[in-house]
């Protein structure tokens, strides 16, 4: 795992332009704080921070072919690079290092662009051919690993994060209104944008070319795909997978490997311990399966509605791990959030990520690069109350009149203290909003999208005005795939759950960035391609069983783990949100500062009364639903990016510094 950062187009000196890299590859030492790296050629520029994890001895970055011809720069793993280098030997090439990384350059030169459809693993590719003197980035196909890429002064810039652009082209440092309406609304940018105007993310799945002239190409190598609905019958699973007990078995083998694949590293891996049924599925795989020894690292919280902590330890006492517990309060979540933007750099609507990066602070200060963790599950196996409260509300459409049917809504979330079940008739009123959208591939995110759009009435008129007649729905149905509507409406589900809050939110705030905050590499077996195209292919019954989630996993999982903890109902990880802000009445010194309404006015992005009154009403501890919990959360951590790369950047007497 490391940071890369680089630039083609425009020649500049060889002293220049080392002097640019270094400039942007320092602001990424958290990523590699293990040594720097440097390539300069005729119209290139390469930077390289390193995290050493695979071949500590001679996997300094950037690699090489055999002839110099084609270098690399690369963030991430290479899981099946052992398979790889063997393949590629036999076909003649000549390997100078025991890197992953190497992999890369043969493969280019064996297989072209389509290399990529060749790796296992979570990357950020910068290739360089001088020969064609032509630039390849390249993302893995689920966004793990972070990639931005803006256009200055005849050349392409690219870095791993934000800030590492905007330390040399600090003009960029401005809001984008567009990429602030759709974080606070899907809880993340939609690809390519970014909250930073003219600043973009490689969409994950994707491989960006840029050829002698300066033309771009971006192509899609993958993407999540579902068959249509009409071949997702018993008869087709039949088939395909044979009985169900056969498809488990052949599921846990895919587990299996793909653990397996993840645990290659010459150091100490580690694995988050949630008490759940994925975390502690990739734990007991490891501890059955494998001969590594793995530390075990989880996070408490005195409020039991978050806590999670009687079923981590059950878990320590099944496997006999060696455990850590970080025991996390409201105060140390505020107290770290300031830092949790910095690294984010992004508006966010929840805190759950700030104790996930005090985490990995422990995991570092325990000795530790590397840590498996269960992100991905759900989205792959069905595991979010969202998909089952979308199967209820189609149900429920069918017969709109029932007074049986929405009462099924009453089985889920029962982690939620304030519940939207917890009253029938509340539930019925609020879950019946969007019925009108049941024909549309957005169907099951409307009612989370009209919680979150709340945050959107808190906008100033000017930034209203910037965004225009800008429809939420429409605007995310036109980026869907055309032959959604083919899938089945779990399918559809599952795809803009992968695509919206997978990769818009979770994978980089709660993923890639608060572990990278600390030098830590997340390893996720669930988001292993292999088992998302088999899971893909699944029919939907094996995936939610009535109102069970995950089922194929479980009867995959069954027999590793305790029954209370197979068959516990999903709780998604969570921390306290506004609450974490305000003590006794009265706000942290910053947040007081910054949502000071001289503050609000100055920035320019929200009304200045309307942020009052949603203050006060936090301060007053009455904000206890999620639409001002998040909105609240959104807009302090708008604040926060203002002060930490727009005001700061203005401030800055080097204004243009990507002379090289």
């Amino acid at each position: 795992m490391c940071g890369i950062a680089g630039f083609s187009g425009a020649p500049a000196a060889p002293e220049t332009a080392r002097a640019t890299l270094e400039r942007m590859i320092h602001t990424l030492h958290h990523r590699g704080p293990d040594g720097y790296g440097f390539h300069v050629g005729n119209g290139v520029g390469l930077a390289h921070a390193r995290l050493s994890i695979i071949d500590l001895a001679t996997g300094q970055q950037p690699i090489h072919n055999e002839r110099r011809t084609v270098w690399t720069v690369f963030n991430g793993e290479i899981f099946n690079y052992v398979e790889l280098r063997q393949q590629l030997e036999c076909q003649g090439h000549r390997f100078y290092t025991r890197s992953d990384t190497e992999v890369i350059v043969h493969l280019y030169e064996q297989h072209g662009d389509d290399f990529v459809s060749h790796l296992n693993g979570q990357f950020a590719i910068a290739l360089w051919d001088a020969e064609r003197r032509r630039l390849l980035l390249a993302r893995d196909r689920t966004g793990i690993r972070p990639l931005f890429h803006t256009r200055a002064h005849g050349r392409l810039w690219f870095g791993s994060e934000i800030k590492a652009l905007l330390t040399v082209l600090p003009q960029r440092a401005t809001l984008d209104p567009t990429g602030l309406a759709q974080t606070l609304n899907y809880w993340g940018p939609v690809d390519p944008a970014t909250v930073f105007e003219g600043i973009h993310s490689l969409p994950p799945g994707h491989v960006l070319t840029v050829d002698d002239g300066g033309r771009e190409t971006l192509r899609r190598y993958w993407d999540w795909r579902f068959p249509a609905a009409a071949d997702q019958t018993m008869a087709s699973a039949r088939r395909m997978f044979g009985s169900e007990e056969q498809a488990a078995a052949e599921l846990r083998e895919l587990l299996i490997d793909a653990v397996r694949l993840r645990l290659r590293a010459d150091v100490p891996v580690g694995a988050y311990l949630s008490g759940g049924l994925d975390s502690s599925g990739i734990v007991a795989l490891i501890r059955r399966f494998t001969d590594t020894p793995v530390r075990t690292f989880s996070v408490a919280f005195a409020d039991s509605e978050f806590d999670e902590s009687a079923e981590q330890a059950a878990m320590v006492r099944h496997l006999a791990t060696e455990h850590t517990t970080m025991h996390c309060s409201r105060r140390d979540i505020g107290m770290a959030f300031p830092q949790l933007i910095r690294h984010t750099e992004t508006p966010i609507l929840r805190t759950a990520a700030a104790p996930l990066m005090l985490l990995s602070a422990r995991v570092r200060a325990g000795g530790y690069k590397v840590v498996l963790t269960g992100e991905g599950a759900d989205e792959v196996f069905g595991g979010y109350d969202i998909f089952k409260e979308a199967k209820v509300r189609r149900f429920w459409a069918r017969q709109p009149q029932s007074r049986f049917r929405p009462r099924l809504l009453g089985r889920l979330y029962g982690y939620l203290e304030n519940s939207p079940v917890g009253n029938a008739a509340f539930a019925q009123a609020f879950f019946g909003k969007g019925m009108e959208h049941i024909d549309r591939p957005i169907f099951s995110h409307a009612p989370r999208w009209a919680t979150s759009q709340h945050a959107l009435r808190f906008l100033s008129a000017d930034m209203r005005a910037s965004i225009g007649d800008w429809q939420p729905l429409d605007g995310y149905e036109q980026r869907l795939p055309a032959s959604i509507m083919s899938w089945h409406p779990l399918a559809r589900d599952q795809y803009v759950e992968a695509k919206s809050l997978l990769a818009a939110y979770l994978l980089p705030a709660q993923g890639d960035r608060v572990a990278m905050a600390n030098s830590i590499e997340g390893r996720f077996p669930y988001l292993d391609h292999r088992l998302i195209e088999f899971a893909n292919r699944l029919p939907p019954s094996w995936k939610i069983r009535g109102l069970t989630e995950k089922y194929l996993l479980r009867r995959a999982l069954d027999g590793l783990l305790p029954p209370d903890i197979l068959h516990r109902t999903k709780q998604p990880y969570r921390a306290p949100d506004q609450s974490s802000f305000f003590f006794d009445g009265k706000p942290l010194d910053y947040v007081a500062d910054l949502m000071s309404s001289e503050r609000i006015r100055a920035a320019g992005y929200f009304d200045a009364d309307a942020t009052g009154r949603l203050f006060d009403k936090c301060r007053r501890g009455r904000a206890i639903g999620f639409a001002d919990n998040q909105a609240f959360v959104g807009i302090l951590s708008t604040m926060l990016l203002d002060e930490t790369f727009l005001r700061r950047s203005s401030r800055d007497p080097h204004r243009d510094l990507c002379s090289a």
